[in-house]
């Protein structure tokens, strides 16, 4: 299970306050807080025309995504698609233990990002979320 810190602590509380939604996940990935919610509520999260996604962001100073919550293996290839978008990927093969993503060369370092910060932060959130491994080929 994720451990919660004081600060993604805050970012839950904050979120619930302004969007009336009860949600236990958030994280972040590439400088952006992504709350995790329940399909049917995502757009009630977000609120008319982005008004609760614009002004979680005002006070946050940080981007913001509102991701529905991912139901099992199945979900596997839109959840990570939707938190790396706007970067597209060729094929996502999920096996026993692992998720291995195939990409092009542009994509694959976007993927990859400086230091492989992305790749660490997307490895740790594929880690938590769907206990398995994640590999770009």
């Amino acid at each position: 299970m994720k451990t919660i810190d004081m600060q993604l602590m805050r970012y839950l509380n904050l979120f619930e306050k302004i969007t009336h939604i009860r949600t236990k996940y958030c994280f972040f990935y590439n400088n952006t807080v992504v709350f995790l919610v329940e399909e049917k509520l995502v757009s009630r999260a977000i609120g008319e025309n982005g008004r609760h996604v614009r002004r979680i962001a005002e006070i946050l100073g940080r981007k913001i995504k509102i991701v529905p919550f991912p139901n099992g293996d199945k979900d596997i290839l839109r959840f990570i698609a939707t938190i790396v978008e706007p970067i597209r990927f060729n094929g996502l093969e999920v096996t026993e233990n692992d998720v291995i993503i195939s990409a092009g060369r542009q994509s694959k370092a976007a993927l990859i990002g400086r230091n492989k910060t992305r790749l660490a932060e997307i490895q740790k959130i594929i880690k938590e979320y769907f206990n398995k491994e994640l590999k770009i080929v």
